[in-house]
Protein backbone atom coordinates (compact mmCIF):
# COMPACT_ATOMS: atom_id res chain seq x y z
CA UNK A 1 0.00 0.00 0.00
CA UNK A 2 1.28 3.46 -0.89
CA UNK A 3 2.25 5.76 1.96
CA UNK A 4 -0.49 8.23 1.03
CA UNK A 5 -3.15 5.51 1.29
CA UNK A 6 -1.69 4.25 4.57
CA UNK A 7 -1.97 7.73 6.06
CA UNK A 8 -5.56 8.12 4.83
CA UNK A 9 -6.55 4.78 6.36
CA UNK A 10 -4.91 5.72 9.65
CA UNK A 11 -7.13 8.81 9.85
CA UNK A 12 -10.16 6.57 10.26
CA UNK A 13 -8.32 4.40 12.79
CA UNK A 14 -7.28 7.39 14.87
CA UNK A 15 -10.80 8.82 14.78
CA UNK A 16 -12.26 5.53 16.01
CA UNK A 17 -9.62 5.37 18.76
CA UNK A 18 -10.52 8.97 19.72
CA UNK A 19 -6.85 9.95 19.43
CA UNK A 20 -7.46 13.65 18.81
CA UNK A 21 -3.77 14.62 18.55
CA UNK A 22 -2.99 12.00 15.87
CA UNK A 23 -6.23 12.79 14.04
CA UNK A 24 -5.34 16.50 13.91
CA UNK A 25 -1.84 15.79 12.58
CA UNK A 26 -3.12 13.39 9.91
CA UNK A 27 -5.76 15.92 8.82
CA UNK A 28 -3.04 18.57 8.37
CA UNK A 29 -1.01 16.08 6.35
CA UNK A 30 -3.96 15.11 4.14
CA UNK A 31 -4.68 18.82 3.64
CA UNK A 32 -1.14 19.23 2.32
CA UNK A 33 -1.71 16.29 -0.05
CA UNK A 34 -4.82 17.98 -1.43
CA UNK A 35 -2.90 21.18 -2.13
CA UNK A 36 -0.65 19.30 -4.59
CA UNK A 37 -1.49 19.37 -8.32
CA UNK A 38 -1.58 15.55 -8.53
CA UNK A 39 -4.24 13.51 -6.76
CA UNK A 40 -2.04 10.46 -6.17
CA UNK A 41 1.41 11.22 -4.84
CA UNK A 42 4.47 9.01 -4.93
CA UNK A 43 6.01 7.92 -1.64
CA UNK A 44 8.92 10.30 -2.33
CA UNK A 45 6.52 13.23 -2.69
CA UNK A 46 4.73 12.27 0.54
CA UNK A 47 8.06 12.01 2.40
CA UNK A 48 9.01 15.44 1.02
CA UNK A 49 5.78 16.95 2.35
CA UNK A 50 6.30 15.35 5.76
CA UNK A 51 9.90 16.62 5.94
CA UNK A 52 8.73 20.12 4.97
CA UNK A 53 6.11 20.10 7.75
CA UNK A 54 8.65 18.84 10.31
CA UNK A 55 11.17 21.51 9.27
CA UNK A 56 8.63 24.33 9.56
CA UNK A 57 7.47 23.08 12.97
CA UNK A 58 11.08 22.92 14.22
CA UNK A 59 11.62 26.49 13.01
CA UNK A 60 8.49 27.63 14.87
CA UNK A 61 9.61 25.85 18.02
CA UNK A 62 13.08 27.39 17.80
CA UNK A 63 11.62 30.87 17.32
CA UNK A 64 9.22 30.52 20.25
CA UNK A 65 11.71 28.75 22.52
CA UNK A 66 9.29 25.92 23.19
CA UNK A 67 10.13 22.24 23.51
CA UNK A 68 9.30 19.40 21.15
CA UNK A 69 5.65 18.64 20.49
CA UNK A 70 3.80 15.44 19.69
CA UNK A 71 3.24 16.86 16.20
CA UNK A 72 6.83 16.19 15.14
CA UNK A 73 6.86 12.76 16.81
CA UNK A 74 3.71 11.68 14.95
CA UNK A 75 4.95 12.99 11.59
CA UNK A 76 8.31 11.27 12.07
CA UNK A 77 6.54 7.91 12.39
CA UNK A 78 5.58 8.16 8.70
CA UNK A 79 9.13 8.73 7.47
CA UNK A 80 11.17 5.77 6.24
CA UNK A 81 13.70 4.31 8.65
CA UNK A 82 16.75 6.52 8.60
CA UNK A 83 20.15 5.04 7.84
CA UNK A 84 22.54 5.24 10.76
CA UNK A 85 25.77 7.22 10.61
CA UNK A 86 27.68 3.94 10.71
CA UNK A 87 25.76 2.57 7.71
CA UNK A 88 26.37 5.75 5.73
CA UNK A 89 30.05 5.89 6.68
CA UNK A 90 30.54 2.21 5.71
CA UNK A 91 28.86 2.71 2.33
CA UNK A 92 30.99 5.79 1.63
CA UNK A 93 34.21 3.93 2.48
CA UNK A 94 33.24 1.00 0.23
CA UNK A 95 31.86 2.92 -2.74
CA UNK A 96 33.29 6.43 -3.02
CA UNK A 97 36.69 7.12 -4.60
CA UNK A 98 37.70 10.54 -3.27
CA UNK A 99 40.80 10.65 -5.49
CA UNK A 100 38.58 11.23 -8.52
CA UNK A 101 36.77 14.17 -6.89
CA UNK A 102 37.94 17.77 -6.55
CA UNK A 103 36.55 17.92 -3.01
CA UNK A 104 34.66 15.67 -0.60
CA UNK A 105 31.34 17.45 -1.02
CA UNK A 106 31.14 16.28 -4.63
CA UNK A 107 30.40 12.84 -3.18
CA UNK A 108 27.03 14.09 -1.88
CA UNK A 109 25.20 13.33 -5.15
CA UNK A 110 26.05 9.59 -5.39
CA UNK A 111 25.55 9.12 -1.64
CA UNK A 112 22.12 10.77 -1.63
CA UNK A 113 21.17 8.91 -4.82
CA UNK A 114 21.97 5.63 -3.09
CA UNK A 115 20.25 6.34 0.22
CA UNK A 116 17.43 8.54 -1.02
CA UNK A 117 15.05 9.68 1.71
CA UNK A 118 16.55 7.26 4.22
CA UNK A 119 19.54 9.56 4.78
CA UNK A 120 19.49 13.16 5.95
CA UNK A 121 21.64 15.47 3.83
CA UNK A 122 22.98 17.27 6.90
CA UNK A 123 24.10 13.95 8.41
CA UNK A 124 25.90 12.97 5.19
CA UNK A 125 27.56 16.39 5.04
CA UNK A 126 28.74 16.06 8.65
CA UNK A 127 30.18 12.58 7.95
CA UNK A 128 32.01 13.83 4.86
CA UNK A 129 33.49 16.75 6.80
CA UNK A 130 34.72 14.39 9.53
CA UNK A 131 36.40 12.00 7.09
CA UNK A 132 40.12 12.36 6.43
Amino acid sequence: MALQETIRSQLITSMKAKDSERTAVIRILIGEFQRQPEKELTDEQVVGIIKKLIKSEKELLAASGKTDTGYIRILTEYLPKQASEEEIRAWIEDNVDFSSLANKMQAMRPIMAHFGSSADGNTVKKILQEMD
